[in-house]
């Protein structure tokens, strides 16, 4: 076996071999290191995802679960502009919200399972005596600020991104074939 060494040194063609071979060899090995997204924690219950309405986007935080839809928008001081909070059923039916401990003056929007909006309400600060979606076909319910769907256009009829929605499920950690949403 003969190495890159003459008897006067190392020739120029085997300094550009070892120096190949190097290259090769750190590139291999950074291929394999773990892609820091796979291994990432899901995004909690906190975190704001981009999901457009129509030509609209708003920055929502999904409630899944039963505690997070128990606790909702209470005791919040404030929501940002064009910020809210998504509640999403397993499978389509009449759905009522009140306002417990929530100081805000919200709008609320019941959408289909295709992510059509049915109908959208006004929610009164502290008020428990709840408002009822009249169609018994809502599988996601949008608060946001009092006044959002109006001043944005968005009216019964407007189409939600589903397609984003199950992504931010899916950040989530969670499966979005558990919910009824149409393709």
């Amino acid at each position: 076996m003969r190495y890159c060494h003459e008897s006067n040194g190392p020739t120029l063609k085997c300094n550009i071999s070892l120096l190949l071979l190097s290259l090769v060899s750190c590139t291999l090995l950074i291929g394999c290191q773990p892609d820091a997204g796979t291994n990432a924690a899901p995004a909690s219950a906190t975190t704001y995802f981009p999901i457009q309405i129509d030509e609209q986007t708003l920055q929502l935080q999904l409630a899944l679960t039963t505690e997070e839809q128990r606790q909702g928008l209470m005791f919040r001081k404030e929501l940002p502009e064009n910020h809210g909070m998504l509640f999403l059923s397993e499978r389509p039916r009449k759905q009522g919200f009140w306002m417990k401990n929530t100081s805000l003056p919200l709008d609320i929007g019941f959408f289909d399972a295709g992510g059509r909006l049915i109908e959208v309400h006004k929610l009164f600060p502290y008020d428990e005596t709840g408002v009822a979606s009249r169609s018994d076909q809502i599988l996601i319910a949008i608060e946001t600020n009092r006044g959002w769907y109006a001043k944005n256009g968005i009216r019964p009829g407007a189409q939600l991104d589903t397609e984003s929605l199950k992504a931010a499920i899916t950040k989530r950690g969670l499966a979005p074939t558990a919910y009824a949403i149409e393709d």
